[in-house]
């Protein structure tokens, strides 16, 4: 096929990647380790850890791991942390260990956290005490058999860790009570493994280094299996892109505010800049905005990427428009679409472009990213170096430049699978290796893509997918709903949130009662945040409930 998008590739970045750079994510960080011992790699509330102690930490983890937590090749170990010093350490000591990462929302119900940790088969957690009490409440019902739990102020050092632990667990009253007979903390996994020498596995492309869970289409997350082939090839194609404004070996400052966990901080900060040997500056608590801009004036940052929502939030911060921009020279929006309001903005009180991105969990994730010195034009830009963009009609067969159809994405990037759903899989997998997005857009004859309708029913909030038949699935449960359809609405703070259209079964069930049985099961963001009543729902001659009409009729509403 033609690759218009070529011709317009900023200069210095290359068509196609060599995938076989690295074997394993693990060779790819043991490099960095070697090139960058004594550069910061991480920091935490002030406290960093160089190169070489994410090296000795993350070796020390691993071999715990292995002969401590029984741990084999290819086991499934879930870690449940938000932005702290312990993910990166558990992260490559799990990859290091041979085994696979199951990334774990730390606001998942017990619901959420029982169904993932099931569907994965992971025998081994790492969890912030924070969210404990869930654990607790699901553990004998999951294959979980060795548990580690850390502290905020952990990895902090003395007086520092001592304080925050006492502040988050005493005076914000954050740690509810839980217990969990057997479980190790996170600081005596490093005593216990540092003396042990950690197992070498031999790793290759094929083999499966993430499940990596988003939405399903019956209602229950879905594991995407990526491998560390597809992990490698992201982090290259993204260093690709990076390389002619941040060559390798340059020191950059990172601001890290996304969760790790979710795949676009997982590759484009975790990964990306373990082999650019950048510095990670992560923020525990983003949703803190005084404090985040606290830390952005302590830091002469040059990268910070984000959804839109957290730019806006940003921009309406006191004290944000005084924070030193002079060495900003990236500014990457994605998750959601970035909007043309808040990217003009950005660039007004920052000076730097607010670029947008595009990509999904099941593209590890970036498939398109629009020219870092261009200004914003609503695109999600061109097809990243060794990817191909087509835009198909309903049957598979690819459309004209121009045309509109549903986005499909080509690449060394695109997931295994689904693990354990072939059918699911075979949905969205074309026999000749297109996957199919579900977005609908369209190419222009410079190879930009741009979006022209929602992904089929998704909701997005502030960068987090939410699929309707998970809420629908949970607002069916309560006695008093007959029917349910979730949709989404606009929202000016997340982008979109959750509207919740019921027919009642009982007539005196409240939009108060039915959003607080979903609370009970549902991580906030997917909690309902309008419920409307109705005495039937739109439906096609067979009986599928039309989301179109409803979400029409919520924007007016």
């Amino acid at each position: 096929m033609s690759k218009p998008w070529l011709a317009h590739y900023p200069a210095g970045v290359p068509a196609d990647i060599d995938v076989d750079r690295y074997q394993s994510l693990v060779q790819l960080a043991e490099e960095a380790f070697a090139e960058f011992p004594t550069r910061d790699a991480y920091v935490q509330m002030g406290r960093a850890i160089t190169y070489a102690d994410l090296e000795v930490q993350s070796a020390a983890f691993g071999a715990w791991l292995q002969q401590h937590a029984g741990l084999v090749r290819g086991d499934r170990v879930a870690i449940m942390l938000p932005n702290v010093l312990q993910y990166p350490i558990a992260l490559l000591g799990v990859l290091r260990a041979g085994g696979v990462v199951v990334n774990t929302n730390p606001l998942y119900t017990t619901r959420e956290l029982e169904h993932q940790l099931n569907d994965s088969g992971a025998e081994i957690i790492v969890i912030l005490e924070n969210f404990a009490h869930v654990l607790q409440e699901v553990i004998a019902r999951t294959p979980v058999r060795k548990v580690v739990v850390t502290s905020v102020g952990d990895l902090l050092g003395f007086p520092k860790g001592a304080i925050v632990d006492f502040v988050v667990r005493h005076v914000r009253q954050q740690v509810p009570a839980y217990h969990l007979p057997g479980a190790v903390r996170f600081h005596e996994t490093l005593q216990l493994g540092g003396g042990l020498e950690l197992r070498r596995e031999t790793l290759g492309h094929a083999d499966l280094a993430f499940l990596q869970y988003t939405g399903g289409t019956t209602g229950v997350s879905k594991g995407a299996m990526l491998s560390h082939g597809n992990m490698i090839a992201n982090v290259l194609q993204s260093s690709a892109w990076t390389e002619p404004a941040f060559p390798r070996g340059d020191h950059a400052i990172a601001i890290t505010a996304l969760p790790l966990y979710h795949i676009f901080a997982l590759t484009a900060n975790c990964l990306l800049f373990v082999r650019l040997g950048w510095t990670n500056i992560l923020i525990t608590n983003p949703r803190d905005f005084p404090g985040f801009v606290k830390e952005l004036k302590r830091y002469p940052f040059t990268y910070i990427s984000g959804v839109n929502t957290l730019f806006n939030a940003l921009l309406n911060t006191p004290g944000f428009e005084s924070v030193d921009f002079s060495k900003l020279r990236v500014s990457l929006g994605g998750g959601m679409a970035v909007q043309r309001t808040v990217a003009e903005q950005w660039k007004k009180v920052t000076g730097c472009i607010l670029t947008q991105a595009w990509g999904l969990t099941e593209t590890s994730p970036a498939a398109c990213i629009n020219p870092v010195d261009l200004d914003f034009n609503d695109s999600i830009g061109l097809p990243i170096s060794s990817t191909e963009i087509g835009i198909a009609d309903d049957a598979g067969k690819m459309l004209p430049i121009g045309q509109v159809g549903e986005i499909c994405v080509r690449g060394p990037q695109v997931m295994q699978g689904y693990y354990k759903r072939p059918d699911e899989t075979a949905r969205v997998m074309l026999p000749d290796g297109w996957l199919r997005t579900g977005d609908i857009g369209r190419m222009d004859e410079k190879g930009f893509v741009y979006i022209e309708d929602r992904k089929k029913d998704m909701i997005n909030v502030s960068g987090f997918n939410v699929y309707p038949n998970e809420i629908e699935s949970v607002a069916v449960t309560h006695p008093g709903v007959l029917e349910a359809a979730a949709v989404a609405k606009s929202d000016p703070h997340s982008g979109e949130v959750v509207a919740l259209f019921i027919v009642r079964k009982d007539p005196t069930l409240t939009a108060e009662a039915l959003i607080e049985h979903c609370r009970g099961q549902l991580t906030g963001y997917k909690v309902p945040r309008h419920v409307y009543f109705r005495k039937e729902l739109p439906k096609t001659n067979v009986g599928k409930i039309l989301r179109r009409e409803l979400r029409d009729e919520a924007a007016k509403l």
